[in-house]
């Protein structure tokens, strides 16, 4: 096996596109005609996130050199130390925006919930790939990756952390429906946040999204109960819905939902952050203003702009071409890791890859959501882009793993 010629040399050159965009927009956000508007430990992020990614290197070299029997020896040690590592954090961490979600290790601010996505991924794709005939219609089976699952979103809940509980919630319909679970039962879990989500603009947008699931279900051929359990659960969400707009939540509870849907309503208040990030991408036009050019963002008018609303900064610099640039290096790195996914035969190194794949695309999906008003403002940075010690350093982890496991997809054996 020759490691150079062995190498998927296209994924590692999407890491650093997306890295050198990202440096290039923290450096516009933090250091141009901005920075008189910012404190140092702000200004100091582009060399923060530059030390990082130095960092980054050494650890995904590191790893090219492991055997993936030790990685997944580590996925069953992993899981209980991220635990107490979270655990910890409850007591001891460190709180930033509200979130106690960072613990202090040998002077760098870690953020377990960050650590956590790699390690709940490898710690179930071993208990998948460790059951030679899984099936997760038995209730065993579906408790162990449910509870495996629920312990680190409980404790991400406590942690106030939002942002992180929603990715992993996320990704636990993408492991089940991997695993063999019943593709109906997996639509009926989609079916509360979709229809949900679509009342809030129109009761009408709520029960097209039901009518649609519900059919799919039904074209699947599915059980009797799974059709009228789809039915039953979208008309239930559109009643708690419009009785909770109208006789349960406080006047100024529905007004912030409001807002969201029409941020011109409060635009000095709730409405502000989506307001200042429409307008930033929007002015940017098709060639953008320049490199530290953006008034929005070096006047400081975008919110966190080095984090949640970097993709803001590059759209109004650059452009909607370099917004576009953006996103289809993204969807490249989707493909190729499909593409490394589909390459493998093992079980173990195929849900961990797609378990990757998953986690990158729902902070792809829910950052890009928030920055243009399509979804609420949660506060989940994009991979590889955003400022973010943990997150960047988490990132390319997985990167590296994904690396390993193609590299050495030829001596892994079916089942160990």
């Amino acid at each position: 096996m020759n490691p150079i010629q062995d190498t998927r040399w296209s994924l590692l050159g999407l890491w650093m596109m997306l890295c050198s965009i990202g440096l290039v927009a923290i450096y516009s956000a933090t250091q141009g005609p901005v920075s008189q508007f910012l404190p140092e430990s702000i200004q100091s992020t582009f060399s923060k996130q530059l030390l990082v990614i130095g960092l980054s290197v050494v650890v995904m070299i590191v790893i090219q050199f492991l055997n993936p029997r030790v990685l997944i020896m580590l996925s069953r040690i992993a899981y209980p130390i991220g635990i107490l590592l979270m655990i910890a954090t409850l007591w001891v961490g460190k709180e930033v925006n509200g979130a106690q979600s960072w613990i202090v290790l040998f002077g760098f601010n870690l953020q377990t919930g960050e650590v956590m996505k790699p390690i709940l991924i490898m710690a179930t794709a071993f208990y998948i790939s460790s059951q030679r005939e899984l099936t997760l219609t038995k209730p065993r089976h579906f408790a162990v990756v449910t509870g495996l699952f629920a312990l680190p979103i409980g404790l991400l809940l406590l942690q106030n952390d939002l942002g992180t509980a929603l990715i992993f919630v996320a990704l636990y319909p993408v492991i089940l429906f991997w695993s063999g679970f019943p593709k109906g039962i997996i639509l009926l879990l989609t079916i509360p946040p979709l229809v949900g989500y679509a009342a809030l603009y129109h009761w009408g947008f709520g029960l097209a999204i039901g009518i649609v699931l519900t059919a799919i279900i039904f074209s699947m051929q599915q059980p009797r109960w799974q059709v009228l359990a789809s039915l039953a659960i979208g008309a239930s969400v559109l009643l708690y819905i419009q009785i909770g707009l109208e006789a349960v939540l406080q006047p100024y509870q529905v007004a912030r939902i409001r807002t969201f849907i029409q941020p011109e309503l409060d635009p000095q208040g709730a409405g502000w952050n989506v307001l200042q990030a429409k307008t930033a991408l929007g002015s940017g036009g098709l060639f953008g203003k320049g490199f530290m050019e953006g008034t929005q963002t070096q006047l400081r008018y975008l919110p966190e702009q080095w984090t949640d609303f970097i993709f803001c900064v590059i759209g109004e610099e650059w452009g909607f071409l370099g917004a576009g640039f953006v996103l289809m290096t993204f969807l490249g790195l989707f493909w190729t890791m499909l593409q490394m996914m589909g390459d493998q035969s093992h079980p173990y190194s195929q849900t961990v890859i797609l378990g990757f794949v998953a986690v990158y695309f729902f902070h792809f999906l829910i950052n890009i959501g928030s920055s243009t008003g399509l979804l609420p403002v949660i506060g989940v940075p994009l991979p590889f882009v955003s400022y973010g010690g943990s997150s960047m350093l988490t990132n390319s982890i997985m990167i590296a793993i994904a690396l390993n496991f193609d590299r050495n997809k030829r001596s892994f054996s079916i089942y160990r």
